[in-house]
């Protein structure tokens, strides 16, 4: 972890982060987030990383979120949408959402990382 703090990624609401999330969450900046920082060279601000079920529940996450196994972050900088193109150039990574005032990325440390992209495409 390079860029980022564990504790970035704890739940907004109750400060949770159980092991197994934070394994997750360690492969999803190990794998997708340290080195899109690094080709972006400035800072990404963690929004949202681990949730609790009650976290979740209260900002309209859904049931099988990957918020709840720490396996997504929603993520912003100063320019998103060059933020979504180097997630998108790097690849290895299994969701990137991108919204309107944010991006959510995901990493499955086991299965397929499908490299799904959604919303405003970033080109």
């Amino acid at each position: 972890m390079r860029y980022f703090e564990m504790k970035e990624f704890a739940c907004k609401c109750c400060g949770q982060l159980p092991p197994s999330a934070e394994q997750n969450l360690q492969a999803l900046v190990d794998h997708v987030l340290d080195p899109a920082r690094e080709r972006l060279g400035m800072p990404i601000t963690v929004n949202s990383g681990y949730r609790c079920p009650a976290h979740n529940k209260a900002v309209g996450g859904v049931k099988n979120s990957q918020h709840l196994k720490g396996e997504a972050a929603d993520i912003t900088c100063a320019d998103n949408k060059r933020l979504a193109e180097i997630i998108e150039q790097l690849g290895n990574f299994d969701q990137l959402i991108v919204c309107p005032t944010f991006l959510h990325v995901s990493y499955k440390r086991q299965g397929v990382n499908r490299e799904s992209i959604t919303g405003a495409r970033p080109h």
